[in-house]
């Protein structure tokens, strides 16, 4: 070990500064020459984990040695370890990513600077969450910290030189289950997660065998490029994969006929070669096999030379005269060289074999036959001359036939041009007139709708003021009504008459008409203005149950019997209608106050 952490004086001065006997583990004072003033060895200082360039947890020891815990002297308070006799503290499983220590025996008087003094020696401390209990939660920033900080676990702590209890304590420190320290954790797997994939990603795109090469689309350029690919045998592979490709793409049509068909002509004119070349390979493949059957004899002659020398070996006159170890040799030697010289010797036997299977094959064919296939090779051979001579006639002819479409598309293309830039023209004029005209009767009908919006307006401010009018009008009349309870009822109509004439002279002309209308209370008024606005917004009309539910908005007494009652008496303001056909028809009520005014 680097340190002598089994010191006997370290363990002697903390004893002394507990008030107790240093004694040695079987009883007997520890160090006979221990001075209690002093409270060391003279020249020996204390070893303390805490100091600068220890760690505090110490290093590994051996398991029949118990580790020796030192004081630990801080600024505000002192650290005084456990018995080592005693065993360790328990602790509770370690959770994953651990950086939180649960503190408890904390003195009463403790303060968080304390604590912080205490253990930021074990690291950097994040935060500490202290309880009124005498316990609290550390979080250090890197989790070996907790290891130093569990160092302390079972220490007895007391605050300055106090001995009062308040003052005094024993730490258990254990490992604590924090979110924080598990939403890290979890976090840090995730990356590493994403880097095994991102890495196993690598090593698979290093190891995949690269893609091929993209078709080319069709074009007359690519389809002269590939025909004269096809001219040269290095390129021959590459540009009829390209031909194959076209052709299963559907490229093949009235126009590239043509090339395609010169394209498979010289693709059939590569068969030839491919027979001279497989015939040459033969001629390799027979020449290879006699110089494997030569080699082969020579290898067998030299076997039989040896397997001579061995039996000459074995012979009286010369195995008497070798060893006994010698004679073991050379006995399994040759039988080593026999066995190797007779699989040699049936494999040559074998070749030979075939060799006179093929020629006896040969020689039972007829002479008739051999003619037979002189001729037919003759006559493939003419056919074959026929078929080059019609094509190359066929290929003349495809051409001509090119030339001339190329100048009559020519001609055609001009022409076309011409018409199609005129039509085009006209297109363009057509469509720009359509869109004025368009845009004329948009901004017309933007000027109705906005001269019908005001006069809406307009109407609906008449209405408001007319419903004001009346109101005070009633407002009024109950007034007066309640000043004159006293006097009689001929009085009461007298003035009743009068404050109506005057408002009918006054404010509202239309009260004349009123009492020979249909409308027969101030509420009807009220309700035929509020339909007539309604139904004015609505041109198309609305049905009785849509007018309902705007009304019952406002008032929900109002009935549908009723509302469809008024309407029906006030036939130059309202009309019913019936629009759709079969299941679909249906009643709806429009506003004609402007028609039924010219009318009456």
């Amino acid at each position: 070990m680097g340190l002598p952490m089994s010191d006997p004086t370290a363990w002697a001065t903390a004893m002394n500064n507990l008030g107790m006997a240093p004694m040695g583990m079987t009883g007997q004072p520890l160090l006979p020459d221990f001075d209690p003033a002093l409270g060391m060895m003279t020249g020996i200082p204390p070893i303390n984990p805490m100091m600068p360039g220890l760690g505090i947890v110490p290093p590994p020891i051996p398991p029949d040695m118990p580790a020796v815990k030192e004081i630990i002297h801080c600024k505000s308070c002192t650290l005084f370890p456990p018995n080592p006799h005693l065993p360790p503290p328990a602790t509770r499983e370690r959770p994953p990513g651990c950086k939180t220590v649960f503190v408890g025996g904390l003195p009463e008087n403790g303060t968080e600077q304390i604590i912080m003094e205490v253990f930021e020696q074990c690291g950097e401390v994040i935060a500490i969450r202290k309880s009124k209990k005498n316990f609290c939660h550390i979080r250090f920033a890197e989790e070996f910290m907790v290891d130093k900080a569990l160092y302390l676990s079972g220490y007895r702590i007391r605050l300055g030189s106090s001995t009062d209890k308040k003052d005094t304590g024993r730490l258990h420190v254990d490992f604590a289950q924090a979110r924080d320290d598990l939403y890290e954790w979890e976090c840090k797997q995730r990356m590493l997660a994403r880097e095994e994939r991102h890495r196993r990603r690598l090593e698979e795109e290093r190891f995949r065998p690269p893609s091929p090469p993209p078709v080319v689309h069709y074009s007359d350029h690519e389809c002269s490029v590939v025909a004269e690919k096809l001219k040269d045998d290095t390129k021959f592979l590459e540009a009829i994969q390209t031909l194959l490709t076209w052709i299963e793409r559907g490229e093949v049509n009235r126009r590239t006929a043509n090339n395609f068909y010169s394209m498979i002509q010289s693709a059939n004119s590569h068969i030839r070669r491919l027979v001279n070349e497989k015939a040459a390979h033969e001629k390799e493949m027979e020449e290879a096999k006699e110089k494997f059957k030569l080699a082969l004899s020579g290898i067998l002659v030299q076997f039989e030379q040896i397997v001579a020398v061995y039996h000459s070996a074995s012979k009286q006159k010369a195995w008497d005269h070798f060893t006994k170890a010698q004679r073991k040799n050379i006995s399994v030697w040759c039988k080593q060289a026999e066995e190797i010289r007779n699989i040699h010797n049936d494999e040559l036997m074998g070749i030979r074999r075939e060799e006179e299977m093929e020629m006896s094959d040969e020689e039972i064919e007829d002479p008739s036959e051999m003619k037979e296939t002189e001729e037919s090779a003759l006559v493939s051979q003419v056919e074959a001359l026929k078929e080059e001579n019609d094509s190359l006639r066929w290929q003349l002819d495809a051409y001509r036939n090119e030339v001339e479409l190329l100048k009559q598309e020519q001609g055609k293309a001009s022409r076309d041009e011409d018409t199609t830039k005129e039509q085009q023209m006209k297109l363009l004029q057509q469509a720009l007139q359509g869109m004025q005209k368009h845009l004329l009767k948009v901004q017309d009908e933007y000027k109705k709708r906005e001269a019908e919006l005001e006069k809406v307006r307009e109407d609906k401010l008449k209405i408001e003021t007319l419903l004001e009018n009346l109101k005070e009008q009633q407002s009024m009349a109950d007034e007066e009504d309640k000043e004159r309870d006293a006097v009689d009822c001929q009085g009461n109509e007298s003035s009743t008459s009068r404050v109506c004439a005057c408002s009918q002279e006054k404010e509202c002309p239309v009260e004349k008409t009123l009492s020979n209308s249909p409308v027969k209370s101030e509420r009807e008024v009220l309700l035929v203005g509020i339909i007539s606005t309604f139904l004015h917004v609505h041109p198309f009309g609305a049905s009785i149950e849509y007018i309902c539910s705007y009304l019952q908005r406002l008032d929900s007494k109002i009935c549908t019997a009723e509302v469809e009652v008024l309407m029906t008496r006030l036939q130059n303001t309202f009309r019913q209608e019936l629009s759709g056909v079969g299941a679909s028809l249906e009643k709806r009520w429009k506003f004609c106050g402007f028609d039924g005014l010219k009318m009456t």
